[in-house]
């Protein structure tokens, strides 16, 4: 017999804190409550009195009067094998509940839900229109820190499970379905997608919970490319400049930054092109004011560096020309794209995590994308100042830091100006004729790095902190 909703209900108020994809660590759970439960059954869920058991299942969590859904795949064993122990919530009288994502005997269910477009209960699954999708496939949970669940099968498809979940369409899918219908090559194909209907503000509303979409077997991460370069230079010797390393990251983050405006133009033709008047930017810059006041309380170390921000906001504000807004990446960086056999493929579109939906669906200057990246490259060239391994000096050491100092600043200056001069190449602004722009942008970047990583990666906050003395000065 199955554990009571309540009891499953009383064990997640333990086990969601430690997961990554969890928003609301460091604050106290008053409640949660499981708001939807489906039976989820087919070939990839094998029936028998010890077979295992897949309930897709929707938890309410109330935190400091806030009220967030979370998508559960809750598996049910009477016999829970060593290899699932680490996903396991509750064991009490012979049954255990454990987190089905990881369980392969039971994830096959999605392939085949998405195959035959099923509807049961709130769910629906659905195909891209002319898409295939293949059955019998064994998946493997991703073990990267991300907001969600990667899943993939085989070396075809990888299904993004949405932990938290937000009525209305996630803007990952929207984007990704208008860039798949425009023939964009610099995004994986799209396959299909789930959506369930969630109760708001009085209404049911469809949100999305999941999709699929082409593995990309070839492909290597832009964000471990570009840290072996960083590494690669800080292992040269000192006489060896940035463009002499073995490992020189500039001629990608070039055809990146291609590949950047590529996508933003694509994306353009999909969704449009609108002028907003200057009042929007001094709306906008009052609101990065407003984000610096909240970060400088939380992180007090920010406050030195406030002035010379808000200044740059202050330049913002006074432009007095209208600018062109569109529908962006919205949470830009070397971790969300990948270099692959046929070029550099954009991912995740989804927007930053901390965003309201509102948010992430708002039309925003294609720049914004462009300082993500530009922060990006700060932090791989910084990053590994803080000793990670295979980087060996002393913090003692004052020449030798000086010296890994001004190679990230070099490493940095160099592959920034190359995906600027990319992005120009192909077709975007100019991010050198933009830049009381691209200064407001980037440190607004900055500024919410430095917010996030006190909550989330504290071990992490060095990274946007010392950038910071360069950009503000």
């Amino acid at each position: 017999m199955r554990p009571s909703d309540r009891d499953i209900e009383q064990a997640l108020i333990g086990w969601l804190p430690r997961q990554r994809w969890f928003a609301g660590k460091g604050r106290e759970i008053a409640q949660v409550e499981i708001v939807s439960g489906t039976e989820l059954s087919g070939p990839g869920a094998p029936p028998g009195p010890d077979g295992p058991e897949l309930r897709h299942t929707l938890v309410a969590v109330r935190q400091d009067g806030a009220r967030d859904l979370y998508q559960l795949l809750l598996g049910f064993r009477h016999r829970l094998p060593d290899r699932l122990r680490y996903a396991e919530i509750l064991a009490l009288d012979g049954m255990h509940v454990y987190d089905a994502a990881h369980d392969p005997e039971l994830t096959g269910v999605l392939l085949e839900c998405l195959a035959a477009e099923t509807r049961v209960g709130p769910l629906s699954f659905h195909r891209v229109p002319g898409a295939q999708v293949e059955t019998g496939l064994t998946s493997l949970a991703g073990t990267a820190e991300q907001s969600n669940t990667s899943l993939v099968y085989g070396e075809t498809y990888i299904y993004k499970l949405f932990r938290r979940i937000v009525p209305g369409v996630n803007p990952d899918l929207e984007l990704n379905l208008a860039l798949t219908e425009a023939g964009c090559r610099h995004i994986p194909r799209l396959y299909g997608w789930a959506e369930m209907r969630v109760a708001d503000q009085g209404e049911d509303r469809p949100a999305t919970v999941g999709m699929l979409s082409e593995f990309l077997r070839t492909a290597s991460d832009g964000w471990q490319l570009a840290t072996t370069s960083v590494r690669d230079l800080y292992g040269s010797p000192a006489e060896v400049s940035a463009d002499q390393a073995g490992g020189d990251f500039a001629a990608e983050a070039e055809r990146l930054g291609t590949a950047t405006a590529s996508v933003h133009r694509d994306l353009a033709e999909a969704f449009g092109v609108r002028q907003v008047p200057p009042q929007a930017l001094r709306d906008a810059a009052a609101r990065m004011e407003d984000q610096l006041d909240t970060a400088c309380a939380d992180v007090p170390e920010l406050a030195r560096h406030a002035e010379p921000i808000r200044a740059a906001y202050r330049d913002l504000a006074e432009l007095e020309r209208p600018v062109p807004v569109q529908r962006i990446h919205g949470d830009y960086h070397l971790g969300q794209v990948m270099r692959t056999d046929r070029g550099w493929v954009l991912l995740d579109f989804e927007g930053e995590p901390a965003r309201t939906l509102a948010e992430r669906q708002a039309p925003a200057h294609p720049l914004r994308d462009v300082a993500g990246m530009l922060r990006s490259f700060e932090y791989a060239a910084r990053f590994l100042l803080s000793g990670t391994p295979g980087v060996h000096h002393r913090e003692s050491d004052a020449a030798q830091r000086a010296l890994l100092e001004r190679r990230a600043r070099e490493w940095a200056d160099r592959n920034r100006n190359a995906f600027c001069r990319g992005y120009a190449d192909g077709g975007g602004p100019d991010p050198g004729a933009h830049r009381v722009l691209l200064r407001a942008f980037e440190l607004d970047k900055a500024v919410y790095e430095v917010r996030y990583e006190a909550r989330n990666r504290p071990t992490w906050l060095h990274v946007p902190l010392s950038s910071l003395p360069h950009l503000t000065t």
